[in-house]
């Protein structure tokens, strides 16, 4: 909920005011606006990439018009040699724009693999702990268009299955936070010309040109799909109809968990029965993953090889007990029975 007084007399400032009266400026506006259109405090994620600039303007400017509270952090992952030197720099181009943002820091040692699974997975740990300490439950990320675009082929090129195919959405709710993309819809050039126009700056990220990291060779492999006619409307309208047919798995998902898992005690254990394992198997293999989750208390649900085995174990009724995601799973005559490793 708003921590702020509704009553109070809303004015935008001079300085923020005078970037409004760019009509292309307005226009991102307005659309902004009616994306997120949210009545609740809020996060906001900067990196210093022109998306998230264009991100920390628009969502100031909604928190004023709107009487919300908004908090600015920066995420530096200390992953480059000038990286702190970035944030800092970020820091004072917002603050010159009347936006006050805090540095968020990884620290300690960093992964030599899978680089930027880990640091997208720190970035949110960040974000999560900062979210508890100010009781706020939504945060605002910068994704837009072109990441909807990447995230589909980079699924597909993990094997990923419907739901991780549609997983980038613009509101993902983890561990009782919202994670909301407002800019989903919006075009890489618009927050650029965004940015240009209110900073005259943003941070060109060097690893972006690097083509050791799989988002790299995705993104210049649909450069070069667009030369050859991708179109770009019929690719999110395809997204748009694989997303309705996601729902329908997940409103039996729901229904599932709903009727056949119960939960034991004050311990979280559940207890669930053989009809919660007679459903569809993809209905059965989400319904499961989000109880692990739950159970094991992580952010995001398990996935893979590991928990397919499991479920072929209990459909040939073979008795076992075993761990997965910071979770005891055992088989104890027709039912299986989940609780947290200690």
């Amino acid at each position: 909920m708003s921590l702020r007084n509704s009553n109070a007399k809303i004015k935008i400032p001079k300085l923020l005011k005078e970037k409004l009266k760019d009509t292309r400026i307005l226009k991102i506006l307005k659309k902004f606006e009616k994306s997120l259109n949210i009545k609740d405090d809020f996060v906001v994620a900067v990196s210093g990439g022109p998306d998230s600039l264009a991100l920390a303007f628009l969502s100031k400017i909604y928190a004023i018009k709107k009487n919300l509270k908004v908090k600015f952090f920066i995420i530096n992952h200390k992953l480059r040699i000038n990286s702190t030197i970035e944030a800092k720099t970020v820091k004072r181009v917002l603050n010159q724009s009347l936006i006050k943002a805090e540095i968020l820091s990884w620290k300690g040692k960093k992964p030599l693999k899978n680089i930027q699974s880990k640091a997208r997975k720190k970035r949110y740990e960040l974000l999560f702990e900062q979210c508890k300490k100010l009781g706020i439950n939504n945060i605002l990320l910068g994704h837009h268009q072109d990441d909807y675009i990447e995230n589909f082929f980079i699924r597909i090129l993990r094997g990923s299955g419907l739901k991780g195919l549609v997983s980038l959405d613009k509101k993902n709710r983890i561990n009782e936070i919202n994670l909301l993309r407002p800019l989903l819809d919006f075009k890489k050039e618009d927050l650029i010309f965004l940015s240009n126009y209110v900073f005259n700056f943003y941070v060109k990220d060097s690893l972006n040109d690097d083509e050791k990291f799989q988002r790299i060779m995705v993104r210049k492999l649909i450069e070069k799909l667009k030369n050859e006619g991708l179109d770009k409307k019929k690719f999110i309208q395809t997204m748009k109809n694989l997303r309705y047919s996601n729902n329908t798995i997940d409103f039996y998902v729901d229904a599932n968990l709903k009727k056949n898992a119960t939960i034991l005690d004050k311990k979280n254990r559940f207890i669930l029965n053989k009809i919660f394992f007679q459903q569809p198997h993809e209905v059965t293999f989400r319904s499961l993953s989000e109880l692990i989750r739950l159970t094991g208390k992580k952010h995001y649900p398990v996935r893979g090889k590991k928990l397919d085995k499991i479920i072929r174990n209990i459909e040939k009724n073979i008795l076992f007990k075993t761990t997965l995601g910071g979770c005891i799973i055992e088989k104890v005559n027709q039912s299986i029975i989940l609780s947290k490793e200690p």
